[in-house]
């Protein structure tokens, strides 16, 4: 503590100590680290026509509803609430539809991977105060398991909430100024933007209102509410963080004109449409630029053409991509104009600079700020997980170094922004008592999971879980000094992303006998567009046990950095410079490291 002053020792001191206090508290009171704490339709041409209209189409066409649409018909689930407070006054959870039903509050009955609701939150650009991270900590503790989960929609998420505390959950949310409603099921889910947004130097625009603007646009129009199946939109403002925006229904992509015939310069929006990397592929540019004022209200026109023309008689291909491979993407594009009550303005002609590629860990450690002095810390979390204790420690050095403010990322971590250059030792010194860091190796940096079978009953494996041991086994082993993302996901939704990482693994159960094991499928050479990267992971390994994948992976990693062209060669353009039959050639070549005992 030799270079703090009197007053930062002070302060850490306290800080030490109090976090001190409270372990030492839970030990007399019994408490273990993270155990849980105690209208019809419309039928007047309102708001939900539109769905109606949408289910009465696919009936006269000699379409089926799917169970799903009917529950919808008959009663919509945002008029469902004393429902749902009938469920928590009896102790009861949701069975069959209302499973689905129940998640437009906010509440996910996870059975059987856990015997609880979780609560998903919607947090526009994943920008939240200190207060109210202090007051979703007491909610995790008053009513879920005293954790929550940072997601890959810059969210989080409250798990292990009793049947009878659902609605007490939901109510301690919107005391805090956020909500959970629509948060899941056939919704548009949580606004991603750039997390850098308004103090990064290499942005082109602070997507922040942008973000904002949408987020109660969804909320104060209930025809947003009538959706064949989910909806995700993202803002990317050009900064260093990527947001992974061309994996979404919708991505805005800033972008700098500087002339061409019929253009004002400055800063519009690229518009892209249909991204759903799970089922491979990438949003399409539509050649489309808008004004940063034209965003909002062209996203409800695209989510009313797709609510207008999405299959409702078959959710497995009710996604966006699917209305715009069955219509056509300028048939598609007429029918957003249509919604929007006026032509589209076509990029034909624009003089458009090249995108300045973001850091792809620039989510991670100490980094200057726009405004002169004041530096972001990007926090490293075991695989998004946070401690209630942790939730507070982080909104009370947030406030005594910073602004107060807390920037989640889609990459599972949060940023401290607004710390002063002569404070940001102190700040890492406070961080690093609550058992977190801001510095980690290449591995844990870009380690992503989803939840896993530990608390999502699709997943085939415990994706957290082996996350965590795959970067204790890898960072032992092999020593890599550029970005390399892994991304664990547990079923084909794919949460986190596989197709776009570096290393994606997808959970599958492997024969092992007359026994299954939890194992994987592996793909390499993924990215995304804000890095120059964006291409689909190819297939490397099917059905790897988890016991077997360490060395696999170890074995592929000591061939990169046996064989790249120059130390500078990402893993990403070392898979792209090799087939994968070389690929693997390469790594049965490479020798494990042993450990000594």
């Amino acid at each position: 503590m030799s270079d703090f002053d009197d007053q930062q020792k002070q302060w850490l001191q306290g800080f030490v100590s109090g976090i001190e206090a409270r372990k030492a508290a839970d030990k007399l009171a019994g408490r273990t680290a993270g155990a849980p704490a105690a209208a019809q339709l419309n039928q007047g041409g309102g708001p939900d026509t539109l769905q109606q209209a949408a289910q009465d189409r696919a009936i006269a066409a000699g379409g089926k509803l799917v169970v799903e649409e009917k529950a919808k018909r008959e009663r919509h689930p945002l008029d469902r609430w004393d429902e749902v407070v009938g469920r928590a006054e009896t102790g009861q959870f949701p069975k069959g539809v209302d499973v689905l039903l129940t998640k437009y509050h906010g509440l996910f009955y996870v059975a059987p991977a856990q015997n609880s609701y979780m609560c998903r939150l919607r947090i526009p650009s994943g920008i939240l105060n200190a207060w109210q991270m202090r007051g979703l900590a007491d909610a995790a503790d008053s009513f879920g398991g005293g954790y929550a989960d940072v997601t890959t929609r810059a969210n989080l998420q409250i798990r292990e909430i009793p049947a009878a505390r659902g609605v007490d959950l939901l109510l301690a949310v919107q005391d805090l100024g956020l909500t959970a409603r629509g948060s899941g099921a056939d919704n548009i889910r949580n606004i991603t933007g750039s997390p850098t947004a308004g103090i990064d130097p290499q942005e082109l625009y602070d997507t922040q209102p942008l973000c904002r603007s949408m987020h109660h646009y969804i909320l104060n129009h209930r025809e947003m509410y009538g959706l064949p199946r989910k909806f995700n939109i993202a803002f990317d403002g050009g900064g260093r963080v990527p947001v992974l925006e061309d994996t979404n229904d919708i991505g805005f992509v800033a972008t700098e004109v500087t002339g061409g015939a019929g253009f004002d310069p400055g800063i519009y929006f690229r518009l892209q449409l249909g991204g759903i990397t799970g089922h491979l592929d990438f949003a399409f540019e539509t050649g489309i630029l808008l004004k940063p004022e034209e965003c909002v209200t062209v996203a409800g026109a695209v989510v009313r053409a797709f609510a207008v023309h999405g299959d409702r008689t078959n959710r497995q291909k009710a996604r966006l991509k699917y209305v715009i491979d069955r219509m056509g993407r300028e048939a598609f594009l007429k029918e957003v104009e249509k919604e929007y009550g006026k032509a589209l303005r076509r990029a034909a002609g624009a003089e458009v600079t090249l995108r300045v590629p973001a850091d792809k860990h620039g989510h991670i450690g100490v980094h200057d700020q726009k405004q002169p002095g004041l530096n972001y810390l990007g926090l490293v979390l075991p695989v998004g997980r946070l401690t209630s204790e942790q939730m507070r420690g982080i909104g009370q050095i947030s406030e005594r170094f910073g602004s107060g403010t807390l920037r989640l990322t889609v990459w599972q971590n949060l940023l401290i922004s607004d710390v002063a250059d002569r404070d940001v030792g102190i700040c890492i010194a406070a961080i690093n008592a609550l058992g977190l860091g801001i510095e980690a190796s290449a591995i844990r940096r870009g380690l992503v999971a989803c939840t896993g079978n530990a608390g999502c009953k699709f997943s085939a494996s415990n994706t957290k879980g082996h996350g965590l041991k795959l970067a204790d086994y890898l960072e032992a082993r092999v020593t890599i000094d550029t970005p390399v993302n892994i991304h664990l996901t547990g079923c084909h939704h794919s949460c986190a992303q596989h197709y776009v990482g570096d290393i994606g693994l997808l959970a599958a159960k492997i024969d092992r006998g007359e026994d299954s094991v939890e194992g994987y499928h592996v793909y390499i050479g993924g990215g995304a567009a804000s890095t120059n990267e964006q291409t689909m992971a190819r297939e490397y390994a099917q059905a790897v046990a988890f016991d077997d994948l360490p060395p696999l992976l170890e074995r592929l990693l000591g061939a990169y950095v046996a064989h790249r062209q120059a130390p500078a060669e990402s893993f990403f353009e070392f898979c792209r410079r090799h087939e994968v039959v070389r690929l693997r050639k390469l790594a049965d070549e490479a020798p494990l490291r042993a450990l000594a005992a």
